[in-house]
């Protein structure tokens, strides 16, 4: 017997397949990155607004940089952090979207779903499940990588890509996609083209108004003044705006005439009293259906329904949640007003105060922040 002979038969072995699993804590790095990408992309159509520039960096920062150490990592304090992340850019997006960021210049009012936050809303969604799912003891899709990876690459690209026609809050928000407008400077021509659905008609009126007011509402820059003919405090100067009304002109036939302004505003911020608005009202008691239309879109009228006066015609405080006011106040009949701004604004030269100041607007429409013609200065 040969050498040969005596070697026992080698029997192949059997062929391993690898099990394709695609980790969650993959899944939750792929869609952490693509919102990222996204939040990058929308940080540079936000350029007119710093904040929201430093808010879409930050978040996208952190996106991106979770996303990779998540690509390396599984270890459950990396899951945990990508849940913060995860949930950090979801739940403001639906602040935003709900109510606004009233702290961050750009999006402090609430804006129309569209394809780019959306798609970087699902994203961030879908990351902060899978990373909460790679907490526990599940492997992971028992899918390869490539599978996961191509369709969410394919919502980034499309998300990445809308961010190009995204349009800001406001009936007058502006657009990327070429319209051109001129913010709104009191010292300049005014021009208040560019706005969608407006006709030339309107933005005719509304440049007619702001340049009369302009021109016209100076005069009563000395409160003083004002005072001696018939305005007085409604006591707000506190909160670094304080109106003046005068009766006389809130029940005359006057209407959106500079020189029988119903209220005028002025900034108390810098101590003293400074002229920034006038604040035009229609008769009392007047339905928002039926103000003076000065400007389409462009203008958006508001009643205050939820403050109360003190008998002497002070601002005290706002209803309780049945719309009443304590006792001893009065509500007044509900007066649909504008302003009309004299110095620069971000929301334009049509814009309401913030907050409870902004006032109660028509139902069905969205609050009006004109950043095609708004300032930042």
């Amino acid at each position: 017997m040969t050498l040969l002979e005596e070697r026992p038969a080698l029997t192949p072995a059997p062929v391993v397949r690898p099990h394709r699993t695609t980790s969650w804590l993959v899944v939750a790095g792929l869609s952490s990155l693509g919102g990222g990408a996204i939040h990058f992309a929308a940080a540079g159509v936000h350029g007119d607004h710093k904040q929201a520039v430093y808010v879409f960096t930050a978040l996208a920062i952190a996106q991106v940089g979770w996303g990779c150490v998540a690509m390396v990592r599984r270890d459950a304090l990396t899951a945990y952090a990508g849940v913060a992340v995860g949930l950090a850019a979801a739940v403001g997006w639906a602040i935003a979207k709900s109510v606004g960021l009233p702290f961050v210049d750009g999006l402090q009012t609430p804006e129309a779903l569209q394809v780019s936050d959306v798609s970087a809303a699902v994203l961030a969604a879908l990351g902060t499940v899978c990373a909460a799912a790679a907490t526990g003891r599940s492997r992971g899709l028992a899918v390869p990588v490539w599978a996961v990876a191509l369709p969410l690459a394919l919502a980034t690209g499309v998300g990445t890509v809308s961010t190009s026609n995204h349009t800001h809050a406001g009936v007058a928000g502006h657009t990327h996609a070429g319209v051109h407008a001129t913010p709104y400077d009191p010292t300049l021509p005014i021009d208040l083209s560019g706005t969608p659905g407006v006709t030339p008609q309107q933005q005719a009126a509304a440049e007619n108004l702001v340049a009369i007011t302009v021109a016209r509402l100076p005069q009563w820059a000395d409160a003083e003044y004002a005072e001696k003919h018939g305005f007085r405090s409604i006591g707000d100067g506190f909160t670094g705006t304080e109106h003046l009304v005068n009766q006389a002109f809130l029940h005359d036939s006057h209407v959106l005439d500079p020189d029988h302004p119903e209220s005028l505003v002025y900034d108390t911020s810098k101590g003293g009293r400074t002229l920034v608005a006038a604040m035009y009202m229609v008769a009392p008691g007047t339905d928002l259906a039926d103000v003076p239309d000065v400007g389409g879109a462009l203008v958006q009228w508001h009643i205050h329904d939820n403050l109360c006066y003190s008998p002497s015609g002070y601002v005290q405080g706002i209803t309780d949640a049945a719309g009443n006011c304590p006792a001893g106040q009065v509500k007044p009949i509900p007066t649909p007003m504008v302003h009309v701004w004299i110095v620069k604004n971000q929301c334009g030269p049509f814009a309401a105060l913030e907050g409870i100041g902004g006032g109660s607007i028509a139902k069905g429409q969205t609050r009006l922040c004109d950043h095609l013609h708004g300032s930042t200065a």
